[in-house]
């Protein structure tokens, strides 16, 4: 089958479209046919093991998964023999950072991992960028512990994660307050933010509010800065690691403080993830937002266009037509 390899870590020229074997099936797994998939962060992190504490994971000298893609839709093709929630042609999207795989023709998953049915109103390119933004999203609104009525703030509202983010906290009821960029600000009010800041015309901390969450979805604020617009007992939360690494520091320095605190969750994702997020799109609560689409062939740009930092919303690699 025909997939894109990587051997090495570096910049995207590493990865390279060649044939490998199609993965065996154990009992408990599913041969999907990949659709789609997509090219992001995650993707370009473990690629590039900018952060070398990826390596622990990925490999410390070279990478153990040759195949990324972690997320991805797609056709059952052949079901193990102990399997029992899918069947041959189900149509299937799901996620999976541990095994990865969606570059390629054809993929290997257990049954009970991060996979599910497709939304019925979903094409296979709608359904691939999914679970990805969306499931960091997710995770970091569950430790904030967010509530209805609540005053929130995404800083970076653009991205496959920020985007995401507004449409989940709109949806657990909260008031939200997005910063974007000018180019921007109408297809993240369409989102459904109460109110927009174009950080390109505009000082985001001089809002005038105090927010329960303030979530740095592209980890380019700090908390220091921050800090001044969270209630008293407001939580930061960025999805990175911030300078030096300092978010780990002060997730574990803050935490057994009365007063304004930041969390560094462990990202996660089940199954029921998964089914919640597709019950989302179904009902038209939840939409990723598709930038650009990329051929299975074209996947070194694919990284190159997602590592500008410019999209908006998600990338999607088509595998098949």
């Amino acid at each position: 089958m025909k997939a894109a390899v990587y051997t090495r870590y570096g910049s995207p020229e590493v990865v390279k479209i060649t044939e490998v074997d199609k993965p065996e099936l154990k009992d408990n797994e599913v041969l999907i046919k990949v659709v789609a998939s997509t090219v992001n962060r995650t993707d370009s992190g473990f690629r590039s093991a900018q952060y070398f504490v990826s390596r622990f994971w990925s490999g410390l000298f070279r990478p153990k998964i040759r195949v990324l893609g972690c997320e991805f839709t797609g056709v059952v093709e052949e079901t193990g023999k102990s399997v029992t929630r899918f069947r041959k042609g189900d149509k299937i999207f799901g996620f999976d950072d541990n095994h990865f795989g969606g570059h390629a023709e054809y993929l290997a998953i257990g049954e009970d991992s991060a996979i599910t049915i497709m939304p019925s109103n979903a094409t296979f390119y709608d359904a691939a960028p999914v679970t990805e933004g969306a499931h960091y999203a997710l995770g970091n609104i569950r430790a904030a512990k967010v509530e209805k009525g609540n005053d929130v703030m995404v800083y970076g509202a653009t991205g496959a994660i920020g985007s995401a983010a507004v449409q989940l906290l709109k949806h657990f009821g909260a008031n939200v307050t997005a910063v974007c960029n000018t180019k921007n600000v109408e297809l993240i009010r369409s989102l459904g933010a109460d109110r927009v800041i174009d950080y390109q015309t505009g000082d985001f901390t001089k809002t005038g509010t105090k927010f329960s969450f303030i979530f740095d979805a592209v980890g380019k604020s700090s908390f220091g800065r921050c800090k001044p617009l969270l209630s008293k007992n407001g939580i930061y939360i960025s999805t990175e690691l911030g300078k030096n690494g300092e978010n780990i520091f002060l997730a574990l320095s803050t935490v057994f403080r009365n007063g304004k605190k930041v969390l560094f969750p462990i990202p996660a994702i089940t199954q029921a993830d998964v089914i919640f997020l597709r019950n989302l799109f179904e009902a038209g609560t939840f939409k990723p937002v598709i930038d650009r689409y990329y051929k299975l062939d074209e996947i070194v740009d694919a990284y190159r266009y997602v590592e500008t930092g410019q999209k908006t919303g998600n990338v999607v690699l088509k595998i098949a037509e």
